[in-house]
């Protein structure tokens, strides 16, 4: 009977050490397009993704415990990359409009951008987007600023991929304008010296950035939600945020629930 139930207790010991295995953190996908600096670019030397939206989504990503695997594609695939399922969803500076809101779901805000113009240090015709009647104008492909562009009367459209062959077209004379997102024109023109654009004060409108989650995904939108809510609360979000902007971030986004 003693032999027994020593065989029974040693069974019952190491029942334990099943359930002590450290538990597996899933992990999901993230689109960017990694050449939307400050947001998400390459380092030139070593390749490694860096930017805001990396630092964000890797301080949600260790805030939620899980995994993030970052799959870097054209920005005018993102939208279509979370509604078919081939990523989980998508963090590159998207803004967030009515006619987004229709094929995708959006966390809460987490920058507040706007359009700006840019054009070459010499120009004098262009003061606000009044003048942007009859011009050469050159847009991002898939982005608000083309959506804006588009609006213009008399515009002569150049879609480009990249914001740096927008801002070399500007320079040699090609286009007349580049219509993009402020502080992306304002961090190319920054590392350019300045010494060849200037970004007009008057700013075209104000968009929210949020992350992208497919369209009725609740449990991967209150995850990144509950995140985004955890870095503010514990000072990480300001931090990465004044690494990136050297400023404080506003105390509220359009589109935050109200404390």
């Amino acid at each position: 009977m003693g032999a027994l139930l020593a065989g029974c207790g040693s069974k019952q010991a190491a029942a334990p050490a099943e359930n002590n295995k450290p538990q597996q953190k899933p992990k999901y996908t993230v689109a960017m397009e990694a050449s939307f600096a400050p947001f998400e670019f390459r380092d030139e030397k070593t390749g490694e993704l860096k930017g805001f939206d990396v630092d964000l989504m890797n301080a949600i990503a260790k805030a939620q415990g899980f995994n993030v695997e970052y799959k870097d594609m054209g920005f005018d695939g993102i939208i279509a990359s979370v509604q078919t399922g081939s990523v989980d969803m998508a963090i590159s500076g998207v803004s967030i409009t009515d006619k987004r809101k229709q094929q995708v779901d959006f966390s809460l805000p987490y920058y507040m951008s706007g359009l700006s113009i840019a054009v070459s240090k010499d120009n004098t015709s262009i003061k606000s987007a009044k003048d942007l009647k009859g011009k050469r104008i050159a847009v991002q492909i898939a982005t608000t600023g083309a959506d804006y562009a588009a609006t213009i009367p008399g515009a002569k459209i150049t879609t480009f991929d990249h914001v740096t062959e927008a801002l070399m077209e500007i320079k040699n004379g090609g286009v007349d304008a580049l219509v993009n997102d402020y502080p992306v024109s304002y961090y190319y023109i920054k590392l350019n010296g300045g010494k060849d654009f200037k970004i007009l004060e008057e700013r075209i409108n104000s968009e929210p950035y949020g992350i992208v989650v497919k369209k009725g995904n609740t449990k991967m939108l209150n995850l990144i939600n509950e995140g985004l809510k955890k870095i503010k609360k514990n000072g990480e979000f300001a931090k990465i945020y004044k690494k990136w902007f050297d400023q404080e971030p506003p105390a509220y986004l359009p589109g935050e629930p109200q404390q």
